[in-house]
């Protein structure tokens, strides 16, 4: 394959033949080719040019370069416009690539584990909503009695099955041990007590 500068400079003119704007045309004139790895073609502009960038990440800007090089190389690429004109200004590009996958990474793993924690008390929840309404005679202090045992049991369990607690964790427990307090006509403070002791907290 012909060197990446040569590529670039005669790709250039037929770039420029089928693209009109002053700014278009700066930003391709400025434009430096910088690398060409795994199908990605990198244009750099020097850091002081970077607001003409938006002109090079233009559709038809993007296309005409992309469709001009593949034909040129033999393969298609794809365009990527960094600042920097240098090969070490790719390297840097490619290390906040990294950085910033492993970021997005460990967010998508915090949502997913928040959505595991919501999606479990929530659950839980509508368990003792449906455990309540199948009590018979819920006037009768001795049935409220065994659904509170049963309740209590249920949400120790479910306390104990947890791994690692956060805000929204303790928030989303709270929010069952509340309606339990409500149901029951048990202050909630008394039996966040009781479900703390069977789960082994207490």
């Amino acid at each position: 394959m012909p060197e990446l500068a040569e590529v670039w400079n005669e790709a250039l003119p037929v770039i420029r033949n089928g693209l009109t704007g002053v700014g278009i045309w700066t930003a391709l004139n400025l434009a430096k080719p910088v690398a060409l790895e795994e199908g990605t073609l990198v244009l750099g502009l020097p850091h002081s040019e970077m607001e003409l960038s938006g002109h090079l990440r233009l559709p038809a800007t993007r296309r005409m370069v992309e469709l001009t090089v593949s034909e040129i190389i033999g393969s298609p690429v794809n365009l990527r416009v960094i600042g920097g004109t240098e090969y070490a200004d790719w390297e840097l590009e490619k290390r906040r690539d990294v950085e910033k996958r492993r970021l997005n990474e460990q967010l998508m793993a915090k949502e997913r584990a928040e959505l595991s924690a919501r999606a479990s008390w929530e659950h839980i929840y509508e368990q003792l909503g449906r455990k309540f309404a199948a009590v018979p005679n819920k006037s009768l202090p001795q049935n409220k009695a065994r659904f509170y045992e049963e309740a209590v049991a249920l949400l120790a369990e479910a306390r104990r099955c947890q791994t690692g607690w956060d805000d929204l964790r303790e928030r989303n427990f709270a929010r069952c041990l509340e309606r339990l307090a409500q149901y029951s006509d048990v202050p909630s403070t008394i039996v966040a007590t009781h479900v703390l002791q069977k789960s082994g907290e207490l």
